[in-house]
């Protein structure tokens, strides 16, 4: 029996895809392409929508909560998931994946449509939130789906290079939102895009729903559950047998614990927060950032596959330490190469002009204000406040008891603002900004669109060595995520067994990358503006990859051998 299972494991990894597993493959990926490029254009376009539905707030403001609506979407994946997971292992995984994507496709759609705030007041960005909260849920049911699906028409020995499909369609479906994107705002220009022509992409998310819709009713149902249902093994309880029986739950945690938390972090880091870094950070206009980074993932989204293929050579978890490892050791010094690829203005000033605020430090408070909310009257934190928000590196020097808060600025010293006593806060601070503002740039401070910082002249725009440079780091930080992405599926897969395994794999990975990686990009603007640190904020993900390579290399087992049958 041994030699029996060996040789015909030994067919299938070498027998080429049948037509059937090709059409399973095409049919599952491209369905989750379209089904994420729905979920990022909200990403892609946070700065924009924040000024459509909450003008009423300052813009600074206004953008956190753009970015918090975003992070609502991945709030609810974990609830999508048990809810989904366990339609999934109940009903079957074809009918479920096609409920989520019918909810996703209708959710863009009404997004596009909907007025902003100056037309229908507090209602705007309340239909938004609950527009993004049913994405979120759809999208918490549709990855465990399509992967659960594909590994189980997968051969043995394969199911690494056959999920491997799938791991792409969440870079493709970014990259296909950002060339909608790029599209239209090149054919409106920025000013009618900013107005109305953000909403093209998300009107043509229609399109796309039929045709996935289309798709995917061609598929027919997995043959290993039909298999489950014809022997009468199905789960009556699935969310009570994975997560209320600890030999199950406690996999569950600790593929939450070692695998999809520090592939989450890495996963939005070499992305989304890239991006984000490029444009509120390094002031790198919109349209230049996000070619760059669809460049990146042009150039690495092959490497999906590769990674998932070699995990059928070598293993799943060898890969995915590896990759978690070296992200959190060179994250600092990658991110500060861009930087002086980007920005080198911007860079130079962070080595060359001291900015300190003196201060008692018993009128100084903390900065950590992740909803952007907080107004802050003490004038250390103003102060600190508005260096944080402009990218300005500073320390806090502490002054005695009594003395003026001021600020000092390669040796020149500037009173603080001090709202108390003023007529009219928001003019006298505004007065306030264009002074400090006009001295950090005499010190050295690059202004907004200084000619160093990168710009690209159209798409193709790539080999000047500025850009060249840029595209390079970031395409770095693209590897790092297909090696930590690659072989998640399979790795999720081969851990349950087939009558909860679309529960029980969903909900680690929807926490993982729907909370740990979903909350990055707001959780490491907040630390950037308590620090000043414009790096300070990748210790987030550093932390958390950290974390997951010590838990994964000590309680992961390898599981690319695993008949995933066995235990039915």
């Amino acid at each position: 029996m041994a030699t029996a299972t060996t040789s015909k494991g030994t067919a299938d990894r070498v027998r080429p895809m049948t037509a059937g597993e090709k059409k399973v493959i095409f049919a599952s990926s491209l369905g989750t392409v379209f089904e994420w490029y729905d979920f990022y254009l909200y990403g892609s376009l946070a700065t924009i929508i924040g000024a459509q539905f909450f003008s009423q707030f300052p813009k600074a403001t206004a953008d956190i909560f753009a970015l918090l609506a975003f992070a609502a979407g991945f709030l609810v994946r974990p609830f999508g998931a048990l809810v989904f997971g366990r339609l999934g292992d109940l009903v079957g995984r074809k009918y479920t994946f096609l409920v989520t994507i019918l909810i996703m496709g209708l959710s863009t759609f009404v997004v596009g449509l909907l007025p902003g705030y100056n037309s229908i007041g507090v209602a705007a960005p309340i239909i938004l939130i609950a527009a993004r909260l049913l994405q979120g849920l759809a999208l918490g049911g549709e990855y465990g789906g399509a992967a659960t699906y594909v590994a189980e028409h997968a051969p043995q020995g394969r199911r690494g290079f056959y999920t491997s499909w799938i791991q792409t369609t969440a870079t493709l479906g970014l990259f296909l939102s950002l060339l909608v994107i790029l599209f239209t705002r090149t054919l409106f220009g920025e000013e009618a895009f900013a107005s109305f022509g953000w909403r093209i992409p998300f009107l043509v998310s229609v399109v796309l729903l039929g045709i996935s819709l289309w798709i995917r009713l061609q598929l027919n149902e997995s043959p290993a559950f039909l298999k489950m249902k014809e022997d009468g093994t199905a789960s009556k309880a699935p969310l009570k047998e994975a997560f209320g029986q600890w030999s199950n739950a406690k996999i569950a945690l600790l593929a939450l614990l070692g695998l999809t938390m520090g592939q989450g972090v890495v996963w939005y880091t070499g992305q989304f927060y890239a991006l984000f870094f490029m444009q509120s950070i390094l002031k790198v206009d919109g349209y230049t950032a996000n070619l760059l980074i669809a460049w990146s993932l042009i150039f690495g989204t092959g490497f999906f596959v590769f990674f998932g293929w070699l995990s059928d050579k070598i293993g799943r978890k060898p890969i995915i330490m590896v990759g978690c490892l070296i992200a959190a050791i060179t994250y600092i010094p990658l991110f500060q190469m861009i930087t002086t690829k980007a920005n080198p203005a911007l860079e130079k000033a962070l080595d060359t002009v001291q900015v300190s605020v003196v201060a008692n430090p018993a009128e100084c408070g903390k900065l950590f204000n992740p909803v952007g909310t907080r107004v802050f009257t003490a004038p250390c934190d103003v102060s600190r406040d508005f260096l944080a928000k402009n990218s300005i590196r500073y320390t806090t020097t502490e002054a005695p008891a009594g003395t003026p808060v001021k600020m000092v600025i390669n040796g020149q010293e500037f009173p603080a603002f001090d709202p108390a006593g003023q007529t009219d806060v928001k003019a006298a601070k505004a007065a306030f900004d264009k002074t400090m503002l006009a001295a950090l740039q005499a010190a050295g401070y690059p202004k907004a669109g200084d000619a160093s910082i990168i710009k690209m002249s159209n798409p193709f725009d790539i080999f000047r060595p500025q850009v060249a440079s840029v595209i390079g780091l970031l395409f770095i930080l693209v590897l790092y995520v297909t090696m930590v992405y690659g072989p998640i599926a399979a790795a999720l897969v081969e851990l349950f067994p087939t009558r909860i395994r679309y529960t029980s794999m969903s909900l680690p990975y929807h926490i993982g990358n729907g909370w740990f990686g979903g909350l990055l990009p707001a959780t490491a603007f907040a630390m950037v503006a308590q620090t000043g640190d414009i790096y300070f904020g990748l210790w987030y993900p550093i932390v958390i990859a950290a974390a997951c390579f010590v838990i994964g290399v000590l309680f992961i087992p390898e599981t690319k051998n695993r008949d995933i049958y066995a235990g039915d």
